[in-house]
């Protein structure tokens, strides 16, 4: 395979084969069928989301010009092409892997019908459902006599319409009718006869009524098909420290909703002329990525099709409280004897929410300070801080306002927050926070005593219960000490500059980050030249940064057992000369979203563990603040080795991440037990006992 001078594989490739690993999953006959629909509303949520982004900033590039290449050895507009073939060809699977899905749906005796399949009793349910609950919620737009060509939202879907009058066959209009998602269910129940279930879409309840709507204005004809457009969404803010943030977010969000169309998807069975004509009003060219797709768009909202109607349904593990913070015990107790470690979502959030909770109620705590990044859309979290500044407590909550797609979001939590008086710090121009930490101070008895926790994923009740993550809670001292530097950093990064750089013990983008983990391979290095034992498991969501991805083929070349768990995008390369057999790399995509970046080096007693909030990019790495956990406790560093160990010998989800990134499935070897990792890792903790 010819490789780029660079030796990297293209980030955005890497990554539509990571949705490719999605719709395998999608694919996969041995998935209960819940699960394999739900797969088609990830596939096609992550490719809505890549196109708002990535291809948004690829087409970025080709306007401003060579100036702008992503790769030296690639440009934009040659990955905008490659990008296009590859869709168009993930498109084809999809679509026949969503038939597929029909014809197990139609075996269990449930049925999606459209507006032409309809019984008379779900003709009538129909018209009564439309008139009671849709025909408010809609306004038709006789497009061709407006002058200008209203703006389609992002993330909506349009019902296009080719309006006729059997008198003049020559005369026909255009409309066009956005399906009121937002307030409507996608997925309606109808009537049905015993022993089956009718489902309609809402897009065909429309469809069944367009007589109704149309046939006042003379119309007896009517052809419809379904179009939606992606846009640019990523916020230009201004990075000038005096911008006012709030500001620069609404300015922003309102462009967004206006962004530079990336991609325009359609009926492929549309009508030509009406085809044509959308494309002229929209501005469109032949190079804005128009995708042919079949009758039904926007399958994210397949992420939420009812549950209800399978009788043999999928029964998620429930996840277990750690042994050691069974309910009623004081959490804060606990972990001033000994570090826990709650592995999501095997172990239950609720610990966290409870140490919250026993901290706000806790006559002797004295102030909470939290970095918060994507909250739950009815906080749990939040409603504990609230709570606790209630009882007196000082709380300081670090909200990261630019999540992408969650920024409206929490300018709300941002206003709710300081309306109950907790402060609210808005980050750093320019740096995202990213980092998952909580320091909770108590003064009792004139003694102060911190707890705290520091985690890989965001602090989410409804994310942790299918996000694999890990959440260390500690009362280390220089571990929180390190913590309310950070916190110190971001209330005032004039006056305390330097506190990330005095941080001792995590490792801190962007400060130490890169330095610590470049430093931990090059140990690694030495010791694989004197012949000694050497070994890296890195576990990341996605592996991108150049220079640490060539120190990791230096590692393998010198002789260093170097193994990776990739989740998303990995621009590595897995077979290069000097490496070859020294370096292995697997994705796991599975029931869980595999989302902890865990990193080890060394062996035995020798090893260093950290679990870290970032991913190896040059934006996690130089552009963020995040941060990186050694793990001091033997125990606790046994255990995740253990879990890591049991993901790498996955070999049923697991995929080989080759060169070719061709997701080619772990094939068990002769006599291999089969392991599939998210099951073996709930049943490992299960048999956990923490005496």
């Amino acid at each position: 395979m010819q490789k780029n001078p660079k030796q990297t594989i293209i980030r955005d490739l890497s990554w539509l084969a990571f949705n490719a690993r999605v719709l395998q999953e999608a694919n996969d006959p041995e998935n209960h069928i819940q699960d394999r629909i739900k797969f088609l509303g990830i596939f096609s949520n992550n490719l809505d989301e890549f196109f708002r982004v990535r291809v948004a900033t690829l087409n970025k590039m080709v306007m401003l010009g060579k100036a702008a290449k992503v790769h030296l050895e690639s440009n934009p507009a040659k990955i905008l092409k490659k990008i296009q073939q590859t869709v168009l060809t993930q498109q084809q699977e999809f679509d026949a892997s969503y038939s597929d899905i029909i014809r197990e749906l139609e075996q269990q005796h449930i049925l999606i019908k459209n507006e032409k399949q309809l019984s008379r009793p779900q003709k009538e349910f129909v018209s009564k459902y439309f008139e009671e609950k849709v025909r408010t919620q809609i306004i038709p737009l006789m497009i061709e006599s407006i002058p200008q060509m209203p703006l389609l939202r992002d993330k909506s879907i349009y019902l296009a319409c080719v309006l006729g009058k059997t008198s003049e066959s020559m005369a026909q209009r255009y409309a066009l009718i956005e399906i009121p998602t937002k307030v409507l269910p996608r997925f309606v129940i109808m009537p049905s006869e015993k022993g089956s279930t009718d489902i309609i879409l809402l897009e065909d309840i429309i469809r069944y009524n367009l007589p109704m709507l149309f046939a006042p204005f003379g119309f007896d004809r009517f052809m419809s098909y379904i179009i939606k457009v992606t846009r640019d969404a990523e916020l230009e803010t201004d990075n000038d420290v005096n911008t006012n943030l709030i500001d620069d977010l609404e300015k922003g969000l309102k462009n967004r909703k206006k962004g530079r169309a990336t991609r325009f998807v359609y009926d492929r069975q549309i009508d030509t002329t009406l085809l044509n004509y959308l494309v002229q009003r929209l501005g469109l060219t032949k190079k804005d990525n128009l995708i042919p797709g079949g009758r039904i768009h926007n399958f994210k909202d397949f992420i939420d099709f009812p549950s209800s109607i399978f009788r043999n349904q999928r029964v998620r593990p429930r996840p277990m409280v750690h042994p050691l913070l069974q309910q009623p015990c004081r959490i804060m107790d606990v972990i001033q004897k000994r570090d826990v470690m709650l592995h999501l979502p095997y172990h239950s959030f609720d610990s966290v929410i409870d140490l919250l909770r026993e901290a706000a109620i806790d006559p002797f705590v004295q102030s909470i300070r939290i970095a918060l990044y994507r909250v739950a859309r009815n906080s749990k979290i939040v409603n504990a801080l609230i709570n606790a500044v209630r009882n007196g407590k000082q709380v300081t909550v670090v909200l990261e306002l630019r999540a992408r797609f969650d920024e409206e979001a929490n300018m709300r939590w941002k206003n709710l927050l300081e309306e109950e008086g907790v402060k609210v710090l808005l980050g750093i121009p320019n740096m995202k926070v990213h980092a998952k930490i909580c320091v909770i101070k108590k003064r009792e008895f004139n003694k102060t005593i911190q707890y705290g926790f520091v985690s890989t994923g965001n602090l989410n009740e409804n994310t942790a219960t299918y996000y694999g993550d890990h959440t260390l809670l500690t009362t280390d001292r220089t571990i929180i000490a390190d913590m309310n530097r950070i916190f110190d950093h971001i209330e005032n990064p004039v006056k305390k500059a330097g506190a990330l750089k005095a941080c001792k013990t995590l490792a801190v983008s962007p400060v130490s980050m890169r330095s610590v983990m470049l430093a931990n391979i090059e140990k690694q290095i030495k010791l694989a030249k004197r012949g000694k034992p050497a070994a890296m498991i890195i576990k990341l969501n996605s592996l991108v940064d150049q220079v640490l991805i060539d120190r990791i083929y230096a590692a393998a070349r010198a002789g260093v057992n170097v193994q990776m768990v990739i989740r998303g995008i990995c621009c590595a390369y897995t077979e290069l000369k000097g490496i070859k057999g020294s370096l292995r790399a697997i994705s796991i995509i599975d029931d869980n979203l595999e989302h902890a970046r865990v990193l080890m080096f060394g062996t035995g007693k020798d090893m260093h563990v950290y679990i870290s909030s970032a991913d190896w990019m040059v934006r996690n790495i130089d552009h963020r603040i995040e941060a990186a956990c050694p793990i001091k406790d033997e125990k606790i560093r046994q255990e995740l080795t253990d879990i890591l160990h049991i993901q790498l010998a996955e070999n049923v989800k697991g995929r080989i991440l080759d060169n070719e990134q061709s997701n080619n499935y772990v094939q068990p070897q002769k006599k291999e037990v089969l392991v599939r990792s998210q099951e073996a890792i709930y049943r490992y903790l299960q048999g956990k006992s923490y005496q």
